[in-house]
This record gives structure tokens, sequence and C-alpha cells, in this order.
């Protein structure tokens, strides 16, 4: 087992990573004082309940814990104001109270909705995260948690730490391929930002992560979880370093909501936004080595590099307006300086932007 540490201080948890770790859930509850007077909610969804909800619950209430579930539709969709509304109240019939915990078993989406159910209810209650996707290992570390609006995506959110992270790898043997590749968007991610030797393992390995190498993918995910937990620990609540996290995002969650959430994966949307990111930074005389890599190495792992056809740019770019890094009237962008470095840069013409998305939905992209 790989263990890492977000350090917040006195709010710090750990991040647990490792072979058949929810067979010893319960053990870990207790560790980290969850109360077995109170009630707790595990909230999954329709697929990962087929495979885990059954034997976590057992494990669960064989240490102690009153246990109560609910499955959400899976999809993107189901981060939504009404399911917050309604599972707050289901967790007032189970009786959750003060004590309670919110258990998220589930990827992206799981983790995101528990976690605003967990930070609304009674003003914020404890939350534990147990991801059971790749993708995951990025958003159940650092405590940002939302629902969705119509016109923009986690524009309803808050900042709210889990109590630990525990990361069973056992749980990605059952993922679809789309979802796995979608998943290593994030972890290519984090070498981007900052590690350009894990970027260039992650092309030299590629084969592994998509085939499950438990090997593999044991170090990409520790690798990709201790530079989470390192830019979380220096900035939580997105104040400054933090927002290199949001490489590709800008022009990625514009491309969800155009997609209404369903026909883009949210790894696939942010591959294609950080190849849009590093097309951009080519203006501010990158080297276009930086552009090629980052193309090739999403494409090597199975990502979409290029924007389908059918989007529309206008719609593409009035998403981007919406979004919580478009303020003061200018572009806010993280756009790499090379492989494994970004800067944050807020001077970025909306025309430029509008030509990298074109120049996105060409199959041959001219230099």
């Amino acid at each position: 087992m790989r263990e890492l540490t977000v350090d917040l201080g006195e709010r710090s948890y750990p991040i647990y990573i490792g072979e058949g770790l929810l067979r010893e859930a319960s053990s870990y509850f207790h560790r980290h004082g969850i109360s077995t007077k109170s009630p707790i909610m595990i909230i999954t969804n329709e697929h990962i309940a087929a495979h885990y909800l059954a034997p976590l619950q057992a494990e669960l209430e064989a240490g102690g814990y009153k246990v109560h579930s609910e499955v959400i539709p899976a999809g993107e969709s189901s981060k939504s104001l009404d399911m917050l509304g309604e599972l707050v109240g289901k967790a007032l019939e189970a009786g959750l109270d003060r004590k309670s915990a919110i258990v998220a078993l589930g990827g992206g989406v799981v983790g995101d909705l528990a976690g605003f159910v967990a930070a609304s209810y009674m003003r914020g209650i404890k939350f534990i995260q147990l991801p059971t996707t790749i993708l995951a290992h990025d958003s159940s570390v650092g405590g940002k948690v939302a629902v969705n609006h119509s016109l923009a995506k986690n524009i309803i959110g808050a900042f709210h730490q889990p109590e630990f992270v525990l990361y069973d790898l056992r749980t990605l043997q059952t993922l679809p391929l789309r979802e796995v590749k979608a998943g290593l968007s994030e972890v290519v991610k984090h070498g981007l930002i900052w590690d350009a030797e894990f970027v260039d393992w992650c092309e030299e390995h590629a084969n592994e992560l998509l085939s499950l190498d438990p090997d593999a993918l044991g170090y990409a995910l520790h690798k990709g979880c201790g530079v989470k937990a390192i830019v979380v620990s220096q900035d939580e609540t997105e104040q400054g370093l933090r927002a290199i996290l949001n490489l590709g995002h800008t022009i990625g969650h514009a491309l969800e909501a155009v997609a209404g959430y369903n026909e883009l994966l949210h790894g696939e949307a942010i591959s294609i936004g950080m190849v849009g990111s590093a097309r951009l930074a080519m203006k501010f005389g990158v080297p276009v080595q930086v552009y090629e890599q980052t193309k090739r190495t999403l494409a090597k792992l199975g990502l979409p590099v290029v924007l389908p056809e059918e989007f529309d740019v206008d719609k593409v770019m009035s998403a981007m307006m919406h979004d919580k890094k478009f303020a003061e009237g200018t572009m806010v962008f993280v756009l790499p300086t090379a492989i494994g470095q970004v800067e944050i840069r807020r001077d970025i013409p909306v025309e430029w932007v509008r030509e990298v998305v074109e120049q996105l939905k060409l199959e041959d992209e001219q230099q």
C-alpha cells in the first residue's frame, strides 16, 4: 500500500492507495474517528453499486456501523440541484446528524455530488472518498465539491475536505476502456503541469496503463495524487497556485456544457482542452515541441485530440464566458511554458481563443 498526506495543518488527511482496501474499510473508518453511534450514508451510482455496494455495506455493518445507501443514475447529469435536494431528503429520512458521515463510492460525479451533500447538510458533516475510477484520483483529492448548472459546470459548489481517501485499485478492473482512457487524461495533466519526466514515463508505459497493469497503475496514480496533494497543501481554496490544476479545463468545461454533459466524458474534454492550451501557448512563443508532445502523449493513450465537427464554435465560446475562470472581461488560461511547467495568463484575447477552437476542429492541423 502507498500512502500520501494532504497537508492542511489540523485538517490534514491521508490518501491510501492499494489493492483490496475496501475489504478493510471499517478499520479505516474506526481509525479516523467515524462514529458508530450516528448513521452513515453511502452514495454511489447504479454501475458501481452492482459490483461493490453490497460487500462494502456488509463490511461496514460488521464493523458496527448503521449504513444507509442511495444509488443515483450514472453520468454527469446526476450532478444537479434536483439530485442534491433529493439526497438531502434521504439523509433526513435516514436520521443523519452532525456526527454522521457521507461516503462517496464511485468516480468524479459521485464524489462531487456526495461531497456537496456533506458540505451543505446541517452546514457540513464528515465526508469520506472511496474512488473507483482513474479519473477520481484527481477529483477525490482536494475537497472541491459541486453540482452543475445548465449553463456552466461546477458553478454551484464548495470546498469541503474529506476525512480520508481510500483508493482500492481493484475497483478499476471493472472500468470500461473508454473510462480508463478518460481517467488517464488527468494523470497526464499532473505531469504536464509539474513533472516532465512523468509525462515521458506515461508515453513510454501507455500500453501498461491502458491494460491496467497493477504496478504501472499504482505508480501513476501515486504520482498523480502526489502532485495534487502538494498543490492543494499550498493553496487549498485556489487563490493562486491551485489554479494550475485547471490546465485544459477552460476549453474542456465549455465542451462538456455544450455537449449537455453526456456526449464527452470529462477526461476526453480535458484532453482536447489541453491540446488547445498548448496550441494557444505557441502564440506566446512556447516551442511547438510542447504542443506536439502534449498531443502525441494523449493520443497514445487513446484520447481525443481534435474537436468533433458537430461542435458549434459560437456555443463553445459562449460557454467559456460562463466559466468561473472568465473574469473582468478577460479570458484566464493555464498555459504550458514547457513540458512540466505552466503559467496562469489573464490576458488572453478572445479572438485567439476562437481561432484555437476553430483549429481544434481540423483533422490535419497545420502548425
